[in-house]
Formats: C-alpha cells, sequence, structure tokens
C-alpha cells in the first residue's frame, strides 16, 4: 500500500504535490487560491467541502480523484463475501438427512440450545452485522437440519427461522436465487402450521419481488396473510396482526412495482388499521410490524409507483418520530436507501448524499455489503453536486 493513502485528505494533497515538485505558491496559482488556502488545507484546518474543488486538485496534481482521497481493501472483502455466501449455498445443498446419509458422529445441538442460536443470528441480522451473519449461517442451518432430523416436533420452529433468517440476508446480498432455495424449504418445513407458513411467506414475498415476480409476489402473500388474519381483527392477538400486516405489506410492495396504484393504496390502508392495534416498539416473529414501519412502506410504495416527492415527504415525515429509533438497525438503514434513491428522483442530490452518510453510520455494512446499496451510492456520488463526503465515501469503497 502506498503510505499516502493512510493520511487524512489535506496531508495528502501535500504528499502529492510535493512529488509533483509544487512550491504551495504554484500549486495555489494553478488552482487560482491563495497560498494561505492551500497551506490551512493541508494543514487540515480548512476542509475540502465541493466536488469541484477536488476534481480541480487533482487534475492539477495529475492524479484520479479516487487516488487523491484514498483507497481501502474492499476487494478482499468482497472475496470474502462471497466464500462465505458459498459456504451457506453448501450448507443449502446438503442433502445428507433426507438421503439417509446423516452422520452419527457429529453432535446435535439440544432443541434449547438451537433455538438460542437462531435467536442469535436475527440479532446479528436485525443489527445489520452483514458479514457476521455470513460466518454463522453455514453451521447454524447445518446444526438446525440435523436437530430437526433428529427430533422434527422440536426442531421444526428453529429450522423454518433458520431458513427464514437465511432468506433475509441473501436478498440483501442480492442472492436471490439461492435465496428462493432457502425460502422454498422454509416453506416445506412449515407446511400444515399456519402461523409458521405465514411467518416463512413474508420472506417468500421478498424473494419473489427481488426475483421480479411481482404478481406472483402479491398473490402468495395475501394468501398467507388472509390465512393468518383473525375473523374480527378486534380479536387478533398482536403477534397474529404483525404478521398478516406485515405480508400485506409485502403485496402492497408488489402492487406498487406492478404499477397498481389502486391495490397498493387499499392494502397498504388495510395493513395501517392492523397497525394501529398493535402500536409501535414491538418485533412478533421478527418483523418489526406497527403504524412507523407502515408509513416507511408508504414511503417505498411512493417510489416504486414514481412518486419521488410522495416517498420523500413520507420519509421525513416518519423518521422525526421517537419510533423511528426503535425500528431495527437493518429496517432503519434499508428505508435510508430507498430515501436517498426518493431524493436523487426529486432531484435533490445534496439531501441523497446526506441520507446516504446516515445510512452509513447507521449501518455500514448496509453499503459496504449490500449491493443494492453500493448502486445506490455510485449513483449519487456520479452527480456533479454531489455533497464531497460521498465522493470519498465512494472511492474509499472503490465504487465507480
Amino acid at each position: 500500500m502506498d503510505s499516502s493513502e493512510l493520511l487524512p485528505v489535506g496531508r495528502r494533497v501535500a504528499y502529492w504535490r510535493g512529488r509533483r515538485k509544487l512550491s504551495q505558491q504554484v500549486f495555489a496559482d494553478r488552482l487560482g487560491k491563495s497560498k494561505s488556502w492551500v497551506d490551512k488545507v493541508e494543514r487540515g484546518v480548512r476542509s475540502l467541502d465541493k466536488v469541484s474543488t477536488l476534481q480541480d486538485i487533482a487534475a492539477v496534481l495529475r492524479i484520479d480523484t479516487a487516488i487523491l482521497l484514498g483507497r481501502d481493501a474492499q476487494p478482499a472483502a468482497l472475496t470474502e463475501r462471497a466464500e462465505g455466501v458459498e459456504r451457506i449455498r453448501a450448507a443449502l445443498s446438503t442433502y445428507e438427512i433426507a438421503l439417509g446419509r446423516q452422520a452419527t458422529r457429529h453432535p446435535v445441538l439440544p432443541a434449547d440450545r438451537l433455538a438460542r442460536e437462531v435467536a442469535h443470528a436475527w440479532v446479528t441480522y436485525q443489527h445489520a452485522r452483514y458479514p457476521q451473519a455470513i460466518d454463522l449461517l453455514p453451521q447454524l442451518l447445518t446444526d438446525a437440519q440435523r436437530t430437526h432430523a433428529e427430533d422434527p416436533a422440536a426442531g421444526r420452529v428453529s429450522l423454518v427461522e433458520a431458513y427464514r433468517v437465511a432468506t433475509s440476508l441473501l436478498v440483501k446480498l442480492g442472492e436471490a436465487d439461492l435465496a428462493w432455495l432457502a425460502v422454498d424449504r422454509a416453506m416445506a418445513t412449515a407446511t400444515g402450521d399456519r402461523v409458521l407458513v405465514s411467518a416463512a411467506a413474508v420472506q417468500l414475498g421478498q424473494v419473489l419481488r427481488a426475483s421480479g415476480r411481482t404478481r406472483a409476489a402479491k398473490s402468495a402473500t395475501l394468501a398467507a396473510a388472509y390465512r393468518i388474519a383473525p375473523p374480527d381483527p378486534d380479536d387478533g392477538t398482536p403477534a397474529e396482526l404483525s404478521l398478516c400486516g406485515t405480508l400485506l405489506v409485502q403485496a402492497a410492495l408488489a402492487a406498487a412495482r406492478h404499477g397498481d396504484d389502486q391495490a397498493t393504496a387499499d392494502l397498504i390502508g388495510e395493513a395501517a388499521d392492523m397497525a394501529a392495534r398493535v402500536g409501535d416498539g414491538h418485533d412478533h416473529h421478527r418483523t418489526a410490524f406497527g403504524p412507523t414501519a407502515v408509513d416507511l412502506a408508504r414511503a417505498a410504495a411512493a417510489l416504486e409507483l414514481g412518486n419521488a416527492h410522495d416517498a420523500v415527504a413520507w420519509h421525513e415525515k416518519t423518521t422525526k418520530r421517537d419510533a423511528w429509533r426503535w425500528l431495527p438497525v437493518e429496517h432503519r438503514a434499508a428505508h435510508l436507501l430507498d430515501a436517498a434513491r426518493a431524493y436523487l428522483q426529486a432531484d435533490d442530490p445534496a439531501n441523497a448524499g446526506r441520507t446516504l452518510i446516515d445510512a452509513d453510520r447507521t449501518a455500514p455494512a448496509e453499503i459496504r455489503h449490500r449491493p443494492a446499496g453500493r448502486e445506490v451510492l455510485a449513483q449519487v456520488a456520479r452527480d456533479p453536486h454531489a455533497p464531497a463526503t460521498i465522493i470519498q465515501l465512494a472511492a474509499a469503497l472503490g465504487v465507480t
């Protein structure tokens, strides 16, 4: 690694100015700035907060802006992620138990221990610690399959939950085909239990939407929603209403992606009624369902329908609530990516950049390990009016 890559931006400017054998005065003249301005930049007294200025400096120094801003070891991180996904693929591709090849020498986790391990994986995912979740899942899936084979009744819930968290993570990582395998396993294992089927159907909706199968996503999630829905919402338990409402939200997002404004509004309205009964601050069946989650879904649906200004309005209104901070980190960071896209579509790159920086502070892995996050970062960074901090982040992550 070049030693300049370890320096702050101002010091890096001084480093490259020295490499080009330019005095501060000559460098300042070529930039059209004062020698005092250059000195303050190099000492870190003055920040470089304009993209155009960064580009001018890079041009005078005859280096790429990305070199000026520095790089990190992102390719290694991407390689590690790919290797982790392959380990998950191997765990999901194992049929030893079904074929009667289970090796007796392997220990089988007791059901209560397995339940704790699954809960830990969910917490890791909901805190947006995706690299750690990738490391956990291969062994967790193997353990869950062995425990279920040993005691199907005691291990069933944990196996479905292991498949659910694997599906959510794989969708997040852009691995829709592999996620489909995981959720198919979840649905098959859950068959016969309406609660487990409805819980797995939440991830099924995510996978189908990620795969572009919006009609199938809407159909499947609606069927599951009405299967779990209580005859009278006033008599429904918070857990039932949370599952049903989350499935209605999934159906609404599928309808929005399909361009069906009326169905989107009707389904979100139905979900909002259930959310009002549940309230905020709960996480039944790992749904984080409540009024705030539904209003964030309104923003996502508006964005899908091409109504960027409506999406921005829902974002700005909803994130001012105290309940916004009660949502899981992953949920908030994912929404901030949607909000950044909405600001971009509303021709507001400055707020798009600020929102992305907020997402990076909230959950760095949402941008650094999620392909959709890197794509939004690239879109914002390409805008000539993007904040300098976004250019620096994009350069550091090797995003172009």
